[in-house]
């Protein structure tokens, strides 16, 4: 499955025309400059301008955030987690994001249920001695790692949720049907026909995205401006974790090498939509636009298979464009389907089973 707004990310290219007329529409409003121009901006940056873009904490919405060591291996994935009791939602950003791209709606599904977003390999602060190996099966493997390490052999609930590249690793996971507590799925935005089709565009939008900043707060403007993200608290919060500082070049590059790893890009999405569709647990599909799916999503949705929601006014990365309407749709995904801590649950079942329970001892 996959999505149109596929911006500046390998998954995430769909409406490749759109954004580029969007793009130029934006900077005849407002000329990009770079950070290394010589020729001075036409408007210096007010100081409410540059506040405006200042990084904002993690701290703010998790609550802790831990390296999980995978044994026998010298791979080290960086989780952030909230929420103390409910099920698990364990959530997967895209190529290029981390797991903070989760974060403004972490502070609202905290509420009700447990949340974990890792980086991926490659990704924010995790430390894989293979950072390009983004297949789907090496990223598969990661995470059923990082859940044993975390639970060992008596998990509780999960809710996988996974955005674009990490949607397809969800799907991959929930498919091999490994894992006897995966209690429900969401996919954010990735519909395999239209990720197949906009794997021609990728290296081409790789290389047209600004590929280094003078400081953070440039990185997180950019993303903003350029249309990548339209949420600036989830930008401030998520971007610079994408980012490294490179002293070579005394400037800001992006952590994630995407460009290096086109030998898997359809790995990650072929035969997803089939996969998807045999999962055979609760399932809800959120689309920022009805574009993207492709004939055997539309018949499956027709029959009832999954759940599929249209978000509107938000680009690809629908969690951060608009994080309240995101944690309220998987709160209500969690509750339709009756999903507890340990398992599915239903109201008065358990109940009943205590009364008979009981009856049968005396």
């Amino acid at each position: 499955m996959e999505s149109s707004n596929l911006s500046s990310l390998p998954e995430e290219t769909l409406d490749v025309e759109d954004e580029q007329q969007q793009q130029q529409q934006e900077n005849k409003k407002n000329p990009p400059v770079s950070a290394f121009s010589s020729a001075p901006p036409t408007r210096p940056p007010t100081l409410s301008s540059l506040k405006k873009y200042v990084p904002l904490e993690w701290t703010g919405f998790f609550d802790k955030e831990e390296d999980v060591c995978i044994p026998e291996s010298n791979d080290v994935f960086h989780v952030y987690m909230a929420g103390t009791e409910g099920p698990v939602v364990f959530c997967l950003h895209g190529g290029g994001y981390s797991g903070l791209s989760f974060a403004l709606s972490t502070s609202k599904i905290k509420e009700k249920a447990r949340v974990v977003a890792m980086d991926l390999r490659g990704h924010g602060k995790t430390s894989t001695e293979n950072e390009l190996d983004l297949s789907v099966e090496t990223m598969c493997s990661d995470v059923f790692a990082v859940l044993k390490a975390m639970y060992g052999d008596s998990p509780p609930a999960i809710v996988l949720v996974g955005h674009s590249m990490g949607g397809s690793v969800a799907v991959h996971v929930a498919a091999k049907k490994a894992l006897p507590s995966l209690a429900g799925m969401v996919v954010v935005d990735v519909v395999e026909g239209t990720a197949m089709a906009s794997l021609v565009h990728m290296q081409k939008l790789l290389s047209s995205r600004m590929q280094h900043f003078s400081s953070m707060e440039k990185a997180i403007e950019w993303s903003v401006r350029g249309g990548s993200l339209r949420n600036i608290d989830s930008a401030r919060v998520s971007v610079p974790t994408t980012l490294k500082y490179d002293d070579s070049k005394k400037c800001y590059v992006y952590r994630t090498r995407l460009e290096e790893t086109e030998q898997y890009w359809r790995g990650w999405y072929e035969g997803l939509s089939d996969k998807f569709l045999s999962c055979p647990i609760p399932k809800l599909l959120l689309l920022a636009g009805t574009d993207r799916l492709d004939r055997s999503l539309t018949i499956g949705q027709m029959q009832g298979k999954f759940q599929m929601v249209v978000v509107r006014h938000t680009g690809h990365a629908i969690q951060e464009d608009t994080p309240d309407e995101f944690a309220t749709l998987i709160i209500n995904f969690i509750s339709r389907n009756r999903i507890g801590p340990h398992g599915i649950e239903i109201p008065g079942l358990r109940r009943t089973f205590q009364r008979n329970n009981e009856s049968t001892q005396q």
